[in-house]
């Protein structure tokens, strides 16, 4: 995703760590945030860690969840990763899986941001 941001500065990315996925992320919100910028050169926001399946999921991804559900209708997040783009005027416009790479999201980032003002309304 970080390699989209160069070329697009009008797009950000923010990171939500979440433990709900093999305990993959089991340290605090800072250790979080310096692994991922040691490891993977991580530049965006890495927010603090929520869940987001389940009875103690964080508002935002219950409206991620229902604005786009997932296959066969499934409110739920299948595993890390998985990413949401949500467009100019606020309304999520896309769902990916863990394992869409930036290639496969790329186009319909580009459309997003090439949304005009008028176009929003």
């Amino acid at each position: 995703m970080r390699q989209l941001k160069p070329s697009h500065p009008d797009f950000e990315i923010l990171g939500f760590p979440c433990n709900q996925f093999g305990g993959q992320d089991p340290g605090s919100n800072d250790e979080i945030q310096s692994f991922c910028q040691l490891n993977y050169g991580v530049t965006f926001p890495v927010l603090g860690k929520i869940d987001v399946n389940g009875d103690k999921a964080d508002p935002l991804y219950d409206w991620l969840k229902k604005s786009k559900p997932g296959i066969m209708g499934l409110q739920r997040v299948k595993w890390n990763f998985e990413k949401f783009l949500i467009g100019k005027d606020g309304l999520v416009k896309d769902r990916w899986a863990s394992t869409s790479g930036p290639a496969t999201l790329k186009a319909a980032i580009e459309k997003e941001l090439a949304v005009t003002p008028e176009e929003k309304l």
